[in-house]
Order: C-alpha cells, then sequence, then structure tokens
C-alpha cells in the first residue's frame, strides 16, 4: 500500500467513553496496526477520573507484546505526579521488552489544567514549585539512564552514585517528545527534549503559532531541526454525515474533557475529502508527524484512515 510522506500514528483505545474496557478490541486493534502503514501506537494519561481510562505505561507494555514493528509512544505522561526514580525504571524496562521502540512524550499538566484540574495533594506532592521538580525529574530520570552511578544534586532529589540496571536498550536514552503551549514550555522542549507534539485539545491555529515558536526556538539555540521530532494529535471523524461526525465528537468531548464545545474547536471531522484536507493544513503548517486519534468506531478507523486518507499526506 502506498503511503504519503507523512509520517502517522494512532491512538490505542484506551479512553471507554459510555461502555466497558473491552480487551478484545485493543487486542485486535493493536495487531491490526502493525498491517497497516503507521509507524506507530500511542496512549495518553489521566490517572483519576469519572470514566475508564487505562493507565498508559501498562497498555504500551501488554501492547509492545503483541507488535513488533511500531514505536509506542506517551503523550504525555505528566510526570509532575509520578516519582521519577521508580518511573525510569519502569520505563527503561518497557524499552527492552520493545527491543527499543519507545518515546517517552511527557508534560507537566498545566495543559490541561484549563480543562481539568489537576490536584497533586492527591498524589502526596504540592503544586508548589512544580516547574522546579518537572524539570529536577526529567534530570533525573536522564541521569539513571546514562550514568553508571548516577548523581544529582537538586531541589527536590539527592543522591550519589546510585546504580540503576538495565539501562535502556536506546541509547543515550528513549527519545523525549514533550507537550506544552505557552512559550516557557516550549523553550523546555527545546532545552531538553527530542521532539514536541501539539495537543489533541488544540486547534490547528494553535499549532501554527507554537510549531513556528518551536521552530525559531530551535534556530535560536542552533539545534538541527532534522533532529527534533514536530508532531500533533488530531481528534477526528470520518463520516459523510457531518452532523452526526460533530455530534459524536462533542459527546465524548463532554465526557473526557467536560467540555463539548471544545471538540468543535478542535476536531476534524467530514468526508474523506474534508479530513485529508484539514490535515494536509496542519502538516503544511511544520508537523513532521501525526497522531490521528479516533474517538469511536475505531477498527473502522484504523483501516480506513490507512487505506484512503494517510497515502494523501
Amino acid at each position: 500500500m502506498a503511503m504519503g510522506s507523512t509520517p502517522c500514528g494512532i491512538e490505542i483505545p484506551e479512553v471507554f467513553v459510555n461502555r466497558a474496557v473491552d480487551m478484545q478490541l485493543i487486542r485486535n486493534f493493536v495487531a491490526k496496526a502493525e498491517t497497516l502503514g503507521y509507524d506507530s501506537l500511542w496512549v495518553q494519561e489521566k490517572i483519576v477520573g469519572d470514566f475508564p481510562m487505562l493507565e498508559p505505561v501498562s497498555l504500551l507494555t501488554y501492547s509492545a507484546a503483541l507488535t513488533s514493528r511500531l514505536r509506542l509512544g506517551t503523550s504525555v505522561l505528566l510526570t509532575v505526579l509520578r516519582n521519577p526514580v521508580q518511573l525510569a525504571k519502569s520505563l527503561s524496562t518497557l524499552d527492552h521488552m520493545s527491543q527499543g521502540r519507545l518515546t517517552v512524550g511527557i508534560g507537566i499538566g498545566a495543559g490541561s489544567r484549563r480543562h481539568l484540574p489537576i490536584d497533586e495533594s492527591i498524589f502526596g506532592y504540592s503544586s508548589e514549585r512544580r516547574v522546579r521538580r518537572f524539570v529536577e525529574g526529567i534530570q533525573v530520570m536522564k541521569a539513571l539512564w546514562t550514568e553508571t552511578r548516577a548523581s544529582v544534586q537538586g531541589d527536590f532529589w539527592n543522591f550519589k552514585n546510585i546504580p540503576m540496571e538495565p539501562k535502556p536498550l536506546q541509547k543515550p536514552h528513549p527519545p523525549i517528545w514533550f507537550g506544552g503551549h505557552v512559550e516557557p514550555a516550549l523553550r523546555r522542549a527545546v532545552k531538553h527534549g527530542n521532539g514536541w507534539m501539539g495537543a489533541g485539545s488544540s486547534s490547528t491555529a494553535d499549532f501554527i503559532k507554537e510549531s513556528a515558536l518551536i521552530r525559531r526556538f530551535l534556530d535560536e539555540t542552533c539545534r538541527d531541526p532534522s533532529t527534533f521530532a514536530i508532531s500533533k494529535r488530531v481528534y477526528l471523524a470520518v463520516d459523510n454525515d457531518r452532523g452526526r461526525a460533530e455530534r459524536r465528537l462533542r459527546e465524548w468531548f463532554a465526557v473526557r474533557y467536560k467540555s463539548a464545545d471544545l471538540a468543535s474547536r478542535v476536531s476534524v471531522w467530514g468526508s474523506r475529502g474534508e479530513c485529508t484536507d484539514r490535515l494536509g493544513e496542519i502538516v503544511k503548517a511544520g508537523a513532521k508527524h501525526l497522531v490521528l486519534n479516533p474517538v469511536f468506531d475505531e477498527i473502522e478507523h484504523l483501516e480506513l484512515l490507512a487505506k484512503e486518507i494517510m497515502p494523501h499526506l
């Protein structure tokens, strides 16, 4: 099957709105995705909530056993809600279990706060100095992944000569992609990361502005843009009945983000041609990679997107 020049990943069914968790669907979806033209499988993170959503590292570990080719990515892990020492171990283990196919997408969670507050106190953390804790957590993971005996001297973590094995299979460590919307977050992505992904809860217009800032910061820091990934998650629904597509997206967003109106602002929906054109706009705006995120009829979308839309991107 001929594919377009823009690599595309797809979201694993992970959010189950008004239905039970369906592991058979996940097995079938992941196995079929391996046979189509996708380059990667992706998951998100939301630990507490009033609808079923699976834990991302566990789901990728499960998916690693069902696949051999596709990269496996998180977009994003909210690392301010996790212990970086334990997370470094989990992710290094997953990198081995997947034979070096892991991409670690991380974020601070501020973008999610626009829709649903994150209360760090539930996890035993304070929201004070969360940016500093976020950056230091990244330093902790990188040290444990790359140093024979890791040492970190910080405000939140202090340790010397701590060994952790195995190191990740990918060297020096799995690629780290950042989320984020505001200028300081985008600067952090360029400073500390290997890529950036525009959120699914942001519009194409947002992506155009944010990706332009990313490119400017890459230029200012003399980083080679070809070594830095720029991606965009896109919630979408392919349906010739545009009203039905929008209604179903709005129903899902009302549960997932507690905002039906957000669906109409950020999603792509309509006929095959309309969806192809709107995804093409995102590519023209600078996306070197797309994560396609259907939220219903997942198997049907999986095949349709691969066969009828991706070849034109």
